[in-house]
């Protein structure tokens, strides 16, 4: 499992809306500038945000984007899993890959398991607001 730029990046972005206490919509551009994160990329990872149902958006002058709940009721694993979909540490335990013909007789698979339970339960078990914090 590898986080790819697209996950690290929403983070980020959640982190940023987190951060800001004002109640304010906040614009990509803010974000882009602040971050010094490509534009046209951060509008994707938004786009998918805003899909998931974990940003609200409002256009105009004074729009942008903030978050739908508290960052205490956010998870690291629910953003990622967002923007990542699998995070399993190989393929053949990644949703709907169907069973693997060798996991009969394949033993590292226990391993695999508790390696992806493990990851998981660690990025579930983080909130958005333990970012903000730093208390992790």
């Amino acid at each position: 499992m590898m986080i790819s730029t697209k996950g690290r990046y929403a983070l980020y972005v959640m982190l940023k809306l987190a951060k800001d206490k004002s109640g304010d919509y906040v614009s990509i551009k803010t974000i882009s500038d602040s971050e010094d994160m490509p534009m046209k990329y951060l509008e994707t990872i938004v786009s998918m945000l805003y899909k998931g149902g974990l940003l609200e958006s409002k256009r105009g002058k004074e729009g942008g984007y903030r978050l739908t709940k508290a960052p205490s009721e956010y998870s690291v694993g629910e953003i990622l899993h967002l923007t990542e979909g699998s995070l399993a540490p190989v393929a053949c335990l990644e949703k709907g890959a169907g069973k693997c013909e060798k996991a009969d007789i394949c033993d590292t698979l226990p391993l695999w398991i508790k390696l992806d339970g493990m990851i998981n339960n660690f990025l579930d078990g983080i909130s958005l607001e333990d970012l903000v914090n730093n208390d992790i």
